[in-house]
């Protein structure tokens, strides 16, 4: 029963606990969740076989989620979001926070108002974020020209003659 990874032989726990009687398993290495799984069991043993409950799943819905859907119905193209980066906030998450202010701002304007002035909001911002990017960007080839101008004053300034050397 240990050596096999079947799930229609025994659960995780069982072929855990086989383990750890036949001594393949130190008690010390058991995993995390088998002392959980000792002290609060579940009420129905997890197996294969056993029925699937008849019960009606909630439907969870968000405020935000219908403001999101309308976004990403609209935007198919958005591009990718790095979840392990916390320091910038996504660009779907920014224009929800930016048509929740609008609508707080003004309550009596339809949906496709707000959407279209938070878009508006969004580009904006983006070319602001670009103009200052820009700016404090220089491009390589003045970088080059800025070097050589430096350098070549530079060489004037420095002025050795190589008999003053060796006097």
């Amino acid at each position: 029963m240990a050596g096999s990874r079947l799930e229609k032989i025994g659960t995780i726990y069982t072929r855990t606990t086989g383990l750890l009687r036949s001594g393949a398993l130190n008690w010390q290495d058991r995993p995390l969740w088998y002392d959980i799984y000792e002290a609060f069991p579940p009420k129905e043993e997890p197996r294969f076989d056993r029925p699937i409950p008849n019960m009606k799943l909630k439907t969870i819905f968000y405020k935000e989620d219908k403001i999101r859907a309308m976004f990403h119905r609209n935007n198919k193209h958005i591009g990718t979001t790095n979840m392990s980066n916390n320091k910038y906030t996504s660009l779907t998450q920014r224009f929800i926070e930016t048509y929740q202010k609008l609508e707080s701002e003004n309550r009596d304007l339809p949906e496709e108002e707000l959407y279209k002035q938070a878009i508006d909001v969004l580009k904006w911002d983006r070319e602001v974020r670009a103009q200052a990017e820009n700016e404090e960007a220089i491009s390589l080839s003045t970088a080059f020209k800025e070097a050589k101008s430096k350098q070549d004053s530079d060489q004037d300034k420095i002025k050795i003659d190589v008999k003053d050397i060796f006097k």
